[in-house]
């Protein structure tokens, strides 16, 4: 398997297991409640229904699918909550992961890419976080929207 691919799985299972224990600095206890259906829909560009938990019991990964559920190449969203040391933990170098520094976002923020897994927005607000990713569209596009649905996320944390 090529290390890119393990390095991409690696930092996916890191960063879901620090969720799991990540402390939760919004209303409602669940990232379902950072964004609405509305602003989901209108950052996608398409109809969505209201999000829900990737895993049934961990509400701090939800996700946003148009009707029938997400498709591989199809535009949906997921929001992860992590702690504040995932996220410093997820700045570390890794080879075939590029990271980029992204201003103006939160405490600290940098856009994650994985060849062939797309890219997500990682950002870090006092001691906690939250992953935005993107899917369905172009890279640039992808970022664009993930930075906009950071900073509408960042007025409830």
């Amino acid at each position: 398997m090529p290390s890119t691919l393990l390095a991409a799985i690696g930092l996916v299972l890191v960063s879901s297991a620090w969720s799991w224990t990540a402390p939760i600095a919004f209303q409602g206890g669940s990232a379902c409640t950072l964004l609405t259906t509305a602003q989901v829909t209108t950052a996608l560009g398409t109809t969505v229904e209201a999000g829900k938990p990737i895993v049934e019991s961990n509400p701090r990964i939800c996700g946003w699918a148009p009707p029938g559920g997400p498709r591989v190449d199809g535009k949906k969203l997921t929001v992860s909550v992590i702690t504040g040391r995932a996220f410093d933990l997820g700045k570390n170098p890794m080879e075939g992961i590029e990271k980029v520094p992204v201003t103006g976002v939160g405490d600290d923020a940098l856009f994650i890419t994985a060849g062939g897994f797309g890219t997500s927005l990682n950002v870090k607000k006092g001691g906690s976080g939250f992953t935005v990713r993107v899917g369905g569209f172009k890279k640039d596009q992808e970022m664009q929207i993930e930075k906009a649905l950071a900073l509408e996320i960042l007025k409830k944390m």
